[in-house]
């Protein structure tokens, strides 16, 4: 029996969209194409349709397509977002698009970007966790309603899209600096009461390229799609490690 529920109508066109598409690796140029503007229509859309239609050959990052996944960040008209969940009637000006892979890291081709040095950075940053060990073997216990446990609940939403990596111009001026993104998960680690290495921690971040690097701009706050603050994080670190140094833990 078929159901008797409106069938959802196609969606109208309002025109064209002139669309700026990075085409290349590190030294490649704009390549302009034109689009049909439709309604409730996304970026990540408008990639999709001139691979499809106009240039099979567009390289682009896509998974989830509902915004879960971050793999679909790119550059769209000089700021970084997913495009999966940015609406071209929020972004286009005088119904025109720049596309560009994201900002402070390789190119690989096109509108896709190398993440490798941002994930190194996670790494150098010791963003993984170090598990402490119960006397008797039962599982450790957090109070959710602690300071600690909050302050890490706060930022252990990121998905490691690399929004706040591309939109960080401290990123841009020093290649060294850790990023937003790992400075975020070193602080969730910090303020993990399970975590047995607090210490070797905040020694990863307490160099020249770590936390004190920050200029406290703001960016990767303003940009991330989850909404997230990893500038309150990195303040944290900084007056975590402050502290450290004083009492000679560092």
């Amino acid at each position: 029996m078929q159901s008797s529920a409106a069938q959802p109508s196609a969606s109208t066109e309002l025109g064209e969209l002139t669309v700026s598409v990075w085409r290349g690796a590190a030294d490649g140029r704009l390549e302009s194409f034109r689009v049909p503007h439709r309604t409730s229509q996304t970026v990540l859309d408008v990639v999709t349709w001139i691979q499809r239609h106009l240039d099979p050959t567009l390289t682009y990052r896509f998974a989830c397509r509902v915004g879960m996944c971050g793999s679909c960040a790119m550059m769209v008209n000089g700021a970084p977002r997913w495009t999966c969940r940015t609406h071209v009637s929020r972004v286009a000006k005088d119904g025109h698009l720049e596309l560009r892979p994201l900002r402070n890291l390789p190119v690989v081709k096109d509108l896709a970007a190398d993440m490798t040095e941002f994930f190194d950075k996670w790494r150098d940053a010791y963003g993984r966790f170090s598990p402490t060990p119960t006397a008797d073997g039962d599982f450790h216990r957090v109070d959710p309603e602690s300071a600690e446990r909050k302050a890490a609940s706060a930022g252990i939403e990121c998905i490691g899209c690399a929004v706040c990596y591309a939109a960080c111009d401290v990123v841009s001026w020093n290649p060294d600096y850790l990023g937003p993104a790992a400075l975020n998960r070193a602080w969730t680690l910090i303020n993990d009461v399970r975590d047995a290495d607090r210490s070797g921690h905040l020694a990863a971040v307490a160099d020249d390229a770590g936390c004190h690097a920050c200029h406290s701009q703001g960016s990767c706050t303003k940009h991330c799609p989850n909404g997230l603050n990893p500038s309150m994080a990195i303040t944290g670190l900084k007056k975590s490690v402050l502290g450290a140094l004083l009492r000679g833990d560092l």
